[in-house]
């Protein structure tokens, strides 16, 4: 069940540089709130698969609705519940506020990861049979 695989894992670390450059530098209305998003769930994919040998779709899908429930739980003003409301890392960990659109960036980044998932498992086979 438990593997560790480089190439995820490096993902993992590129897309998390990317996330805390998005985090620090970008204050736009569209690359921060929402490409932070879409980037976000292919991190945790990524993370995921560095460390747990699941399939492409088992991944994506608890990815998915992990982030979900993130989202419904900022929703539901976790981090105020939490007194967590003053904690800069909660509020960038956690979110702070709900949005629809959010689920949305979610669910095209899972998208994206199974997309680009099948074809790689598509060219590496073909690439097996010439």
């Amino acid at each position: 069940m438990f593997k560790f695989q480089w190439r995820y894992f490096v993902l993992a670390l590129f897309l998390f540089l990317i996330e805390v450059l998005i985090a620090s530098y970008m204050h736009d209305k569209i690359i921060r709130p929402y490409v932070g998003d879409l980037l976000v769930v292919i991190l945790l994919y990524c993370l995921l698969k560095s460390f747990v040998n699941i399939s492409v779709l088992k991944a994506a899908i608890f990815v998915l609705l992990f982030s979900y429930i993130v989202e419904f739980l900022q929703y539901l003003n976790l981090i105020k519940y939490l007194g967590l409301q003053k904690s800069r890392l909660a509020n960038i960990i956690l979110g702070n506020y709900f949005e629809w659109i959010d689920l949305l960036a979610y669910t095209i980044g899972i998208a994206i990861v199974v997309l680009v998932e099948k074809r790689a498992t598509y060219l590496n086979k073909s690439l097996k049979t010439e």
